[in-house]
């Protein structure tokens, strides 16, 4: 994940072009529309995140709040990162198949997927995997793999 010395979000958007900031501000909306309760934007991993709270789940395996998504600015694209997408087969899915009915490429990564504009992306297709989580139900998913491991 990308390393930034912003502190903010304002900070981290304010200091992109303005095409960047445009797409991200645009798939940040996305993502803060349709985050379920319990989840909190900050700046995590210096890039925008969105986690379960410390105060909610203190003992995670960095010390870091439990990150469920991520949004970048990178060198040549952006990146949208779903970690639930990585953890659940079914997510996985729903993204292949949002992008296959959109007519769009997916270029994803294990958890991240990478685009150059917003029109790169189905922003429904988005939404739908960004509200599928309660955080319980995530931190159930975390603490589950912890106990495999």
């Amino acid at each position: 994940m990308p390393r930034g010395k912003a502190t903010t979000v304002k900070e981290y958007l304010d200091r992109l072009p303005e095409d960047t900031r445009q797409a991200l501000a645009k798939v940040r909306q996305v993502v803060n529309k349709n985050l379920p309760k319990g989840y909190q934007e900050t700046m995590a991993y210096g890039m925008i995140g969105w986690g379960v709270p410390l105060s909610r789940l203190p003992k995670t395996y960095n010390g870091l709040p439990l990150c469920y998504a991520g949004l970048a600015a990178q060198k040549n694209y952006n990146s949208l990162y779903l970690l639930a997408a990585y953890g659940d087969p079914r997510q996985k899915r729903k993204l292949v198949e949002g992008f296959k009915k959109a007519g769009k490429k997916l270029d994803m990564g294990k958890s991240c997927i990478h685009f150059r504009t917003v029109e790169d992306l189905p922003l429904d297709t988005i939404a739908e995997v960004v509200a599928s989580i309660p955080a319980e139900a995530y931190i159930k998913m975390y603490e589950d793999s912890r106990r495999r491991q």
